[in-house]
C-alpha cells in the first residue's frame, strides 16, 4: 500500500494537470475565430484596422463585458438570472428620474444629487438580486421562471416610470463611467477590464470563488464540506444585481441619456458570449478569460458585420449560428450535456 500510494497520488497530478489544460485549451479555443474574424473586417473596410475603431469596438464591449462577469457568476453556482438586462435599465432609468428636475421632460421634480443617485442605483440592483435569490434560495423556487418573470416586471416597471420618455440633460458625474477617458483611453474599457481581473482572481483563488464552483458542481457534497450553499448562492445574486446596475450607468454615458428600451436584448448576447466562452450551463464549469473571449468574438463579428453593411436581423441570426455551433463542438469535444 506505501509503494502505491506514491503512484496513485502521481496520477492524481497528472489528471488535475491534463484537466487544468484541457481547461486552458477550451478558454483559448475562439482565439483562431477572432483572428480570422479581425483578417476578415481588415479585407472588407479599411475603416477596420484603425486605433479608433479598436477602441470602438471595446467600449461597445465593456458594458456586455460587466454584463457577462455578472452573469458567469450565478451560471457558475448553478442557477439562471434572465432580469440583469431590465435592471441595466431599471436601475439608471429610476436615478435618472430622480435627478431630472423637469416633470415635462419625464423626471420627478425632484432633482437629486447625482451621487446619491447612484449609491441609490447600486441599491436598485442590490435589491432585485436580493429578491431573486430569495425567491429562488428561499423559497426553491425554478431560476428561470422567477428571473424571467422579473426581466418582465422591470421592463413594465421602466417603461412606466417615465412613459416611455428618454431622459435627457443629465449631470456630467452621472454620464462619467461612459463618456470620460484615461490616457486616451474610455474609462468604460477600464473598468471593464479591472473586474475580468479582480474577478477572475476572486473565482481562482478566493475561497468563496471556488466555493461557487463547488456548490454548481454538487451543492449536497459543496454543503457536507461546510459549504454555506444558500448564502453563498445568494449573495452571488446580489452582486450580480450591482454589476447590472454598473453596465447600465456606464450604457447611459455612453449614449448620454437613458431610453426606456435600455438593455433589452442583451441578455440574448450576454448568454451567447457565456457559452460559447465555455461558461456551462450546468454549474461549475468555466472561466472568466473564456466569456472574455467570448465578448470580444461578437464584437468584433457585430462591427465587421457592421461595416460590411449587414442587416442587423443578419447579425443576430448569426449570433444565434454561433451558440450552436459551440455547443455541438463542446459536445462532440466530449463535454456534458447542458441539461439545463
Amino acid at each position: 500500500m506505501a509503494e502505491s500510494s506514491p503512484a496513485a497520488a502521481a496520477s492524481r497530478g497528472l489528471t488535475r494537470r491534463g484537466r487544468s489544460a484541457a481547461f486552458a485549451l477550451r478558454e483559448l479555443s475562439l482565439l483562431p475565430a477572432i483572428a480570422l474574424t479581425i483578417v476578415a473586417g481588415g479585407l472588407i473596410s479599411n475603416a477596420f484596422l484603425t486605433t479608433a475603431n479598436f477602441f470602438n469596438i471595446l467600449q461597445q464591449s465593456s458594458e456586455l463585458s460587466v454584463l457577462v462577469i455578472a452573469e458567469s457568476l450565478v451560471l457558475i453556482a448553478g442557477k439562471f438570472d434572465l432580469s440583469l438586462e431590465s435592471i441595466v435599465g431599471i436601475a439608471p432609468m429610476f436615478s435618472g428620474w430622480l435627478i431630472v428636475k423637469d416633470t415635462a421632460m419625464g423626471g420627478s421634480g425632484i432633482g437629486l444629487d447625482p451621487q446619491l443617485a447612484i449609491a441609490l442605483m447600486f441599491g436598485v440592483g442590490a435589491l432585485i438580486g436580493a429578491l431573486n435569490g430569495f425567491m429562488v434560495v428561499r423559497l426553491r423556487l425554478n431560476a428561470f421562471i422567477v428571473t424571467l418573470a422579473m426581466l418582465i416586471l422591470l421592463r413594465g416597471v421602466t417603461l412606466g416610470i417615465t412613459n416611455g420618455k428618454t431622459l435627457f440633460e443629465l449631470p456630467p458625474s452621472f454620464l462619467y463611467l461612459g463618456s470620460a477617458k484615461w490616457l486616451a483611453v474610455p474609462v468604460s474599457i477600464w473598468v471593464a477590464g479591472i473586474l475580468y481581473l479582480l474577478f477572475g482572481l476572486f473565482l481562482r483563488y478566493h475561497r468563496l470563488g471556488r466555493a461557487l464552483y463547488a456548490i454548481g458542481g454538487n451543492p449536497e457534497a459543496a454543503r457536507v464540506a461546510g459549504i454555506q450553499v444558500e448564502r453563498v448562492t445568494w449573495g452571488a445574486f446580489i452582486v450580480a444585481g450591482m454589476l447590472a446596475a454598473l453596465a447600465g450607468l456606464m450604457l447611459t454615458g455612453r449614449i448620454a441619456s437613458v431610453v426606456s428600451s435600455e438593455g433589452q436584448n442583451m441578455i440574448f448576447y450576454v448568454f451567447a458570449a457565456a457559452v460559447i466562452g465555455g461558461i456551462s450551463l450546468n454549474g461549475g464549469r468555466g472561466r472568466l478569460l473564456g466569456a472574455l473571449t467570448g465578448v470580444l468574438l461578437l464584437g468584433i463579428l457585430q462591427n465587421v458585420l457592421t461595416l460590411a453593411l449587414i442587416p442587423a436581423f443578419w447579425i443576430d441570426a448569426a449570433y444565434g449560428a454561433i451558440i450552436l455551433v459551440a455547443l455541438i463542438l463542446s459536445r462532440l469535444s466530449g463535454g456534458t450535456a447542458q441539461d439545463q
